[in-house]
């Protein structure tokens, strides 16, 4: 059983991951740490040496090595979907839960953390709303299911996906 967790930055996908993973006593993953891990640099610094296409490439190497463990819960970028292949990947390897966030709270949650390259030039909210229309039609094709964020703490959150998972 792998549980992988998609949505956009700042819906709490990664926050949300590791209350799961501990409860379940799964491995969590997070496919931007691996990127980080693994190049010894941050995302900010990827996106500014290789651009967007370079980090994406980066991305998909590491969701094919993660969808083939087994048994984990895998926090994901909020643009892996983009690609039809990665798209594939996580659809066929495990249960997708999409972490439907308000754009308010998107916002809020980003407003403190530099390490996010496409808020870096202009108004983070436009920015926010645009990726929002771009994305959102994706995120509900590849996920088994859309939950709600809005007003829940991220172990209500977490609490709502252990059950649906557990059936």
């Amino acid at each position: 059983m792998n549980i992988f967790i998609v949505g956009p930055m700042g819906s709490g996908k990664s926050t949300v991951g590791k209350i799961i993973s501990d409860e379940l006593f799964l491995n969590f993953f997070d496919t931007d740490e691996e990127i980080e891990l693994r190049t010894g640099a941050s995302i900010d610094w990827i996106f500014d040496l290789e651009g967007e296409k370079g980090f994406r490439k980066r991305e998909s190497l590491i969701l094919q090595e993660m969808v083939e463990k087994n048994s984990i819960v895998l926090s994901t970028g909020g643009g892996i979907i983009l690609s039809n292949p990665n798209r594939e990947l996580l659809s066929s390897r495990g249960t997708v839960f999409y972490l439907s966030t308000p754009i308010s709270i998107q916002v809020e949650r980003t407003s403190k953390d530099k390490n996010r390259p496409l808020l870096k030039n202009g108004d983070p909210e436009e920015i926010l709303s645009k990726l929002h229309e771009d994305r959102k039609t994706l995120y509900e094709e590849v996920s088994d299911h859309i939950i709600e964020t809005e007003n829940k703490s991220s172990q209500e959150v977490a609490a709502e996906i252990i059950n649906l998972v557990k059936g």
